[in-house]
């Protein structure tokens, strides 16, 4: 990831996955495009997520049970 569009499209999936609440606003067509030519990075984004996730619930579980 050597350049800020492959950044955004990477935290952009992240970003779908962590936050559990629904979008505030439409996505533009200018940010569609540019996660249609850097895909793979918000696959990526979005696998990590879902990562990120279960380590959380795994410290939840450790701390709290």
């Amino acid at each position: 990831m050597d350049c800020y569009q492959e950044w955004h499209a990477f935290v952009e999936g992240f970003c779908e996955v962590l936050c559990p609440w629904p979008a505030r606003y439409q996505p533009s067509e200018e940010l569609l495009n540019d996660l249609k030519g850097e895909h793979h990075y918000y696959v990526f984004g979005r696998a990590s997520g879902v990562i990120a996730w279960l380590i959380i619930a795994i410290v939840i579980k450790e701390a709290f049970f």
